[in-house]
């Protein structure tokens, strides 16, 4: 064997013992492991997560807003290249991150924290992390990227709650990078065969990261839903608890025309009943929930699961 054969063959077997590092993320994961100096300290932090369309940014940001009414410091970052998660908050499609290192041929140290970050109602602080053109890089680097900035210029330090609302239901290690920072990972679901079906995927995903990352399964939020039941048969086969139920109702899809949080929507009891289910949503989040240590289900178990006899 030659000098160049030998140093190839050695340059293979370095990259094939790092990949089999990376791997302990879960079976056949090659995903990047997080910069310890890029934690999140001091706040607690959420990570929502869901099926696409199934109303993740409508309750995420919601859910900020009743954390601000309980007095807490909020911080709520979009991660979806439509950046379109805190539009009720900030009644406007903010720039995001990428688009704002872009201007700056991405030397962080020209931006300014409100060049990225806007206050919304109630003094929600609102980002965007943005994503990179379909099909041209990883929301990874994006919300790392995100936290690098907020790190850089100390904007968690006054932080009480930071909430991830995650683009659809990928769980490639790109979007699932958020439940790297987070402390409780929760599920949007509605009480159908798609969401339920995306759900246990996610669980997987999140199962996967609490190997190596402090996340956990804080629980599941029923939306769009007038019933449960199949949300709370599934939750009890698998070890699942549900944290609340927003109930399906007009009023929901009018904020989101309206450009609104459903806490400026007036006060019908219809209203004022929602309003209260994030408001006791946010009390028991900031208390702290248990680790739930659920399994998912193989999908063609939770296939033959779900549905009526």
């Amino acid at each position: 064997m030659n000098i160049y054969t030998h140093g190839k063959t050695a340059e293979r077997e370095a990259r094939l013992a790092e990949n089999l590092r990376q791997r302990a993320d879960g079976d056949g994961s090659v995903q990047v492991h997080l910069d310890p100096t890029m934690e999140i300290e001091g706040a607690k932090v959420f990570a929502v997560y869901g099926k696409g369309g199934i109303g993740k940014s409508t309750t995420s940001s919601n859910l900020s807003v009743a954390f601000s009414m309980i007095g807490k410091r909020v911080l709520q970052i979009g991660c979806d290249p439509k950046h379109d998660s805190t539009f009720t908050l900030t009644k406007s499609l903010i720039p995001t991150v990428i688009d704002v290192l872009e201007k700056v041929d991405f030397h962080t140290e020209e931006l300014r924290p409100e060049d990225y970050m806007v206050e919304g109602y109630n003094g929600v602080q609102c980002i965007e992390a943005g994503g990179p053109p379909a099909g041209t890089g990883c929301g990874g680097y994006v919300v790392g990227q995100t936290v690098k900035l907020l790190k850089e210029h100390h904007l968690l330090d006054d932080t009480d709650v930071v909430i991830f609302d995650v683009l659809g239901d990928v769980v490639c290690g790109g979007f699932a990078s958020p439940l790297q920072h987070a402390e409780r990972a929760v599920v949007v679901a509605a009480n159908d065969f798609d969401s339920i079906f995306a759900m246990n995927r996610i669980v997987a995903a999140i199962k996967a990261k609490s190997k190596n990352y402090e996340v956990r399964l804080g629980g599941v939020i029923a939306n769009r839903s007038r019933e449960t039941d199949q949300i709370d048969r599934y939750n009890a086969a698998i070890g699942l608890k549900r944290l609340a139920h927003i109930q399906d109702s007009d009023h929901v899809r009018l904020s989101r025309l309206k450009k609104a949080t459903l806490f400026e929507m007036g006060d019908s009891p219809e209203i004022v009943a929602i309003q209260n289910e994030y408001l006791r949503l946010a009390e028991v989040l900031w208390a702290g929930t248990p680790a739930l240590e659920a399994e998912p289900m193989k999908d063609r178990d939770i296939f033959e699961f779900l549905g009526f006899e």
